[in-house]
């Protein structure tokens, strides 16, 4: 394997951690408003996740980074096309940190309840974009023979894109509420546990849609074709696990096979897009790949070098925080948010 395929690896590890851990994140802050009646009971969701949100975060910037350092001419095409789509992101994931953080300083129930319905925007928003940009990755974009994005925001709102960005939502709610089911005070797991099974079939069938309409524009039939195929019927067994599971009752089994189900929804893309980062749509020649949009071989060898210091301290930093906050939160506890 050379430094180019190692480092798309990379990368498509890191947004597999992205999305397995931000995604319930995201899960969390769509039901919240839904799930709570009281704002003590809104505060106890909120607390499930506060210790750890914003470290989730980290692996999407992480993430930029890499793709930043590695591929910089896939970074430059990417967030001058998708520019206005990452504003948006952008914005409503500062109204999600600004709530979380703002929500208790005042004591006003219409301040809070503005603050809820912040948290609930700022994380159904970026969920729907990062929905609609991966599956605009997979249908590929207008990409010139200058490598630069020929189309515009509304370019990304077509039919599949939104499908992607519907599916998305559905599943990290799906994710979310599963979490939430382990998470919650016992009086309120109930309703987590009901949410998941409402949004089960919802998660798989729009899953399933979307991987078909991949198939269709051609996700399955590039170099890492064979590989995109097991991922895709892993991530599948995933979902359907993580919906059986559900409705037999087994919290634990549900958040992870449905975690597993996310993961692997992760790696088809990846795997089906390889060695391609951005595939042209207006002619396959222009499309970026692993090769033509990387870093100049030292960069990539001293990239590799940091990597594999640091990762593995990172890891366990953060497998200690979730270690330290596994229990289910209390109602009524104290905290900032």
């Amino acid at each position: 394997m050379d430094l180019n395929t190692l480092w798309f690896a990379l990368i498509a590890v890191l947004f597999m951690g992205f999305f397995f851990l931000e995604g319930f994140d995201y899960g969390v802050g769509i039901l919240h408003p839904f799930l709570a009646k009281t704002d003590a009971e809104r505060k106890a969701v909120i607390q499930t996740i506060g210790p750890v949100w914003d470290g989730n975060e980290v692996w999407m910037i992480t993430a930029g980074g890499a793709i930043f350092a590695a591929f910089p001419q896939w970074y430059a095409t990417l967030f001058s096309g998708f520019y206005l789509a990452l504003f948006l992101m952008l914005v409503a994931l500062i109204l999600r940190g600004v709530g979380f953080e703002f929500r208790s300083k005042v004591d006003s129930p219409a301040w809070r309840n503005f603050w809820d319905w912040m948290i609930f925007l700022g994380s159904l928003v970026p969920a729907v974009l990062w929905g609609v940009a991966v599956a605009n990755l997979v249908r590929g974009v207008p990409i010139g023979a200058d490598m630069n994005y020929q189309g515009s925001f509304w370019t990304l709102l077509n039919p599949y894109g939104l499908l992607g960005g519907i599916a998305a939502a559905a599943v990290f709610a799906f994710h979310g509420a599963n979490f939430l089911s382990l998470k919650l005070p016992e009086e309120m797991a109930p309703r987590a546990r009901a949410a998941a099974r409402a949004l089960a079939p919802l998660a798989v069938i729009l899953a399933v849609l979307f991987v078909l309409g991949g198939y269709g524009y051609g996700l399955f039939s590039r170099e890492g074709h064979l590989l995109a195929y097991l991922f895709a019927l892993l991530a599948a067994l995933g979902l359907l696990l993580g919906a059986f599971f559900r409705y037999q009752g087994e919290d634990t089994l549900a958040f992870w096979t449905t975690g597993l189900g996310v993961l692997f929804a992760t790696a088809t893309v990846f795997s089906g897009l390889y060695p391609y980062v951005m595939p042209s749509s207006l002619n396959p020649e222009w499309s970026l790949t692993v090769y033509n949009a990387s870093a100049s071989p030292y960069t990539l060898r001293v990239m590799t070098y940091v990597a594999f210091i640091f990762t593995p301290l990172v890891l366990l930093y953060q497998g200690w925080t979730y270690w330290v906050f596994r229990g289910r939160v209390r109602l009524g506890e104290k905290g900032g948010y």
